[in-house]
């Protein structure tokens, strides 16, 4: 955010210390709560079948790190009404439809059934927080609310008013089946159970490593407060309220339930007793919840100007939607790329969790702190039986199973882009909790000390982007290509094996391979690891470190200066990778916005910055209509739909216009920031944050829902 980063401006550490809070809301603001953003993200949709697409069609509504997720039925979809929509449940880390709606509540009145469709279309309501529908029916109202109660269990509250004139007595049920995937082993995994207070699923063990995980300890369970009697049928089951409700005129009756996911008995056992006081006493567990979203909604609509309010909202919620709790490996609760993406629903990674704690510790320090530590909790350590020469090093991506546990996903092939002390300041810039500051410091400066003694493979200072020594980095282009994975920018040109990128083998003292270098120095990466100098040396003398402090400060000059010397070319005004033989710039690869990093980092000169920012705001480079293509449009590699090499990538544009601001180009970025906003397709609407965006026309491309896409847009000025 701006005001740290001008706090690091010259890599100085003059200034004293703020610790910003959150600002106040405004009386209006708090007024208007969670319920003045109905349906900032169309969360409408039923599934046709158990298995979503790569991309599922339907938005999903989660909280509290919970592993499952609900959505609405849309207007019409009268087979769904009285029920929400799935639940979606992460069988450990792929995303599946257990049912299109596997808890609908049925009415009986006067010895027939309601048709919930009768008295026209319901209101199916998305709020912060919740989701809820209401049906108006001849003489009264029923009223479904869902709520997460707790990190495993949603809260469902039904109101059955009486809108008539006279007493009425009505009988309540509920019914649902499940949605079998359609091949073996995952379609006969699932199966129902009826049980004293309502239903359970219960799922066999099946190890499909790319597709299905399970351990044959998973559960779902429906547990009614009220006394209840149930009976399955093959794939459905039918449960109904022991005694019918007496409704007086002008009066309602709540009936409330649970649906809990759990993974582990032990999960279970320990979920048990907040199930039971949720159901004794809901009225406390939805209060605690809707205050919680207040304080949220407040914090992220702050200072926002009000017709930016609902984007901020919905940044809000595709964050707290994305949040998974701890399970299996993953020791803490973090924030995953998309729940929307079979690919991202079910681990954390370390980049995205670097940029989206920045995000998330405006509205939620604790979570923001959570989600670092779930990073560092896997931190490689010299006792390692695998890589001990990784010592320090933060693996790329970690998820419910490691491969000891069958997890193809998980991934020590290689790191990414060290961001880990920039998010750890702005989490403590916002909490002011000294302790997590000295908790993280040694485990930072181990990260920072170790991409010097295994990314720097001439020992000059610059680092490249590499790979680690891995089973799968067998060859020469799996080690390229798990480099190009550290940068972030998996198939940005600059990485081409075609223009000559390959990885070199880099020694210790003994002679001992202890991981692989590119044979490039990457600006982008000197150019966060100068940034990181900066914030490391913040922390050191806010924890009392002085010596520490003063040699990191002398170590970010140093790099800083060697970034201007060579990595800066004068004759096309931008910043570019080097060759690592013979130190040449790399123009003939085209400009990426990978050079734009120095002025976030506040490496460039004055001059320098000057002529980036000329290249920024020109049309036929990065100002594109929708601005900040990540390959320059001059480039003959610009291709604007695939991943790294054109689309617009919304952490990058939040560097290059903290960058412009940096050196005072305010008037550039905040015209850039607002065409940003306006011409991404659906972002001021009710679509999706997507994963990035085409940079010609603003179309949505890749996952939706995308974590760092939100969190950055909170942290954008």
């Amino acid at each position: 955010m701006r005001r740290s980063l001008n706090a690091l401006a010259g890599l100085t550490l003059g200034s004293a210390l703020i610790v910003t809070a959150v600002p106040a809301s405004s009386a209006a603001e708090r007024k208007a709560g969670p319920e003045g953003y109905a349906d900032v993200l169309d969360l409408h949709g039923v599934p046709a079948d158990a298995l979503p697409a790569e991309v599922n069609e339907v938005n999903v509504f989660s909280d509290r790190g919970a592993w499952h997720a609900y959505a609405l039925p849309r207007a019409g979809d009268k087979d769904a009404y009285g029920g929400f929509s799935g639940p979606l449940y992460i069988a450990q880390e792929y995303p599946w439809w257990l049912s299109k709606a596997f808890s609908r509540i049925r009415l009986r009145a006067d010895g027939r059934d309601l048709d919930l469709g009768a008295a026209g279309a319901p209101r199916l309501t998305a709020l912060p927080g919740m989701v809820r529908q209401v049906y108006e029916l001849p003489g009264l109202r029923l009223t479904l609310e869902l709520r997460f109660a707790s990190g495993h269990s949603a809260l469902v509250r039904a109101s059955v008013a009486n809108t008539g004139k006279g007493s009425r007595t009505v009988e309540v049920g509920w019914s649902g089946s499940l949605l079998r995937p359609d091949d073996e082993p995952m379609k006969s995994a699932p199966s129902l159970h009826a049980t004293a207070r309502g239903v359970a699923v219960g799922f066999a063990r099946v190890r499909e490593q790319w597709d299905y995980l399970t351990d044959g300890t998973e559960r779902f369970e429906v547990t009614h407060a009220e006394p209840v009697r149930t009976t399955v049928t093959g794939d459905s089951y039918r449960t109904d309220l022991a005694r019918p409700l007496t409704l007086a005129p002008r009066r309602s009756s709540e009936l409330t339930w649970a649906e809990t996911y759990t993974f582990t008995a032990a999960e279970r056992e320990r979920e048990a007793p907040a199930v039971r006081d949720l159901l004794l006493r809901p009225g406390k567990a939805i209060g605690d919840t809707d205050a919680r979203w207040r304080r949220y909604v407040a914090a992220v609509t702050a200072d926002v100007p009000a017709e930016r309010r609902r984007l901020a909202v919905k940044a809000l919620e595709t964050l707290v939607t994305n949040w998974r709790g701890p399970a299996g490996r993953l020791d803490h609760g973090g924030i995953t790329p998309s729940i929307s993406y079979k690919w991202f629903t079910g681990g954390f990674w370390a980049w995205d969790t670097w940029k989206q704690a920045v995000g998330v510790a405006g509205f939620d320090p604790a979570l923001a702190e959570s989600q670092i530590r779930s990073m560092f909790d896997h931190q490689i350590t010299a006792g390692s039986r695998a890589r001990p020469q990784d010592a320090g090093m933060i693996p790329d991506c970690l998820f419910y199973n490691d491969p000891a546990r069958g997890g193809g996903n998980w991934n020590e092939r290689n790191t990414k882009p060290p961001l880990a002390a920039w998010a750890v300041w702005e989490t403590y810039r916002r909490s002011g909790d000294a302790r997590f500051l000295r908790e993280m410091y040694p485990k930072l400066l181990a990260y920072h000390d170790w991409w010097y003694r295994n990314r720097d493979h001439d020992h000059d200072g610059l680092a490249e982007y590499g790979a680690t020594v891995d089973p799968a980095n067998d060859t020469p282009e799996a080690r390229r290509q798990a480099a190009a994975w550290e940068s972030g920018m998996d198939n940005a040109p600059r990485f081409d094996a075609a223009l000559g990128t390959t990885a070199v083998e880099n020694r210790d003292a003994a002679g001992r391979v202890v991981g692989y270098s590119l044979n490039q120095e990457s600006v982008d990466l000197n150019s966060y690891l100068a940034a990181e100098k900066g914030y490391l040396a913040l922390i050191a003398r806010r924890l009392g470190d002085g010596a520490t402090s003063r040699r990191l400060t002398a170590q970010a000059r140093t790099l800083t200066a060697a970034i201007r010397e060579s990595m800066y070319d004068p004759a096309t005004g931008y910043f570019y990778d080097t060759d690592l033989a013979s130190g040449r710039r790399l123009t003939e690869r085209g400009r990426g916005i990978e050079g734009a990093i120095p002025l976030w980092a506040g490496v460039a000169t004055g001059p320098q910055a000057a002529a980036v920012r000329g290249r920024l705001t020109d049309p036929e480079e990065f100002a594109t209509p929708m601005p900040f293509a990540t390959v320059s449009k001059s480039s003959p590699y610009f291709a604007p739909d695939k991943y790294w090499r054109g689309p617009v990538w919304l952490d990058q544009a939040y560097f290059s216009l903290e960058g412009l601001r940096r050196y005072g180009y305010r008037a550039d970025a905040s015209a850039l920031a607002d065409r940003l906003r306006g011409s991404a397709s659906g972002l001021l609407g009710d679509a999706p944050i997507m994963e990035n965006y085409h940079p010609l026309t603003g179309a949505p491309l890749n996952s939706t829902n995308f974590s760092w896409s939100a969190a950055l847009l909170l942290a954008l000025d």
